[in-house]
């Protein structure tokens, strides 16, 4: 897995835009603001691959770092991003101190990861009290046309695009990946679980992507 995001780095933020149709950019918008930090807040972004939401944490007035277990992605980051420490870490064992953070950001990873609940379990130990979550994932739409047109998109579609402007098997494998992603009903569950309260889901752009928030009890 570290293998393939270090080779697809180099132009992994190339494929997102023309992949999304610059939606990820919105997404990424929305999670910041569904967030409501304060100013100035520390904000870990985990899987923060090329620094997007980094760089989108930091334009809203944030201080933050990114983490990820790529070193191809960090090196990979533009000159705007180095504003924000990014780190060479696991994001199921942060080298963070407990209740050391305000917010944590997650977009597109939590399919990547060996375990979902340990995450959940992280996040519960770094964020301080009253610190929030914004986790931003794929879905799929509830309506039977778009769902059909959807699936053709992302299952046919983007893999060739993916292709054409990178790695083949990385983009064959990465729209499969959705398969190990637990359902919305889990990933709620699974923060209530681990101490979170406020729980909420927004669904983005007629149902292609999703949003869940949750503030640290």
């Amino acid at each position: 897995m570290r293998e393939m995001f270090d080779m697809i780095a180099p132009r992994y933020d190339l494929v997102n835009r023309i992949m999304t149709l610059r939606l990820d950019v919105a997404w990424r918008r929305r999670t910041v603001k569904e967030m409501a930090l304060a100013p100035g807040a520390l904000v870990a972004d985990l899987a923060c691959g090329t620094g997007d939401f980094c760089r989108e944490l930091w334009r809203c007035g944030h201080r933050p770092i990114g983490f990820d277990f790529s070193m191809g992605m960090l090196r990979a980051a533009p000159d705007s991003s180095r504003g924000a420490p990014l780190v060479n870490a696991d994001v199921l064992e942060l080298p963070l101190a407990p209740a050391s953070i305000d917010g944590t950001t997650c977009g597109f990873a939590l399919r990547n990861l060996t375990g979902v609940p340990p995450l959940f379990d992280e996040l519960a130990r770094v964020l301080r009290p009253g610190g929030r979550v914004g986790l931003l994932e794929v879905d799929t739409p509830d309506n039977a046309a778009l769902r059909w047109g959807h699936s053709i998109y992302f299952g046919r579609l983007a893999p060739r695009i993916g292709a054409l402007l990178s790695d083949a098997d990385a983009y064959r494998y990465l729209p499969r990946s959705v398969a190990y992603l637990p359902s919305s009903q889990e990933l709620i569950d699974g923060l209530r679980s681990a101490g979170f309260t406020d729980l909420r889901r927004h669904r983005l752009s007629a149902g292609i992507a999703q949003l869940i928030t949750a503030t640290r009890g």
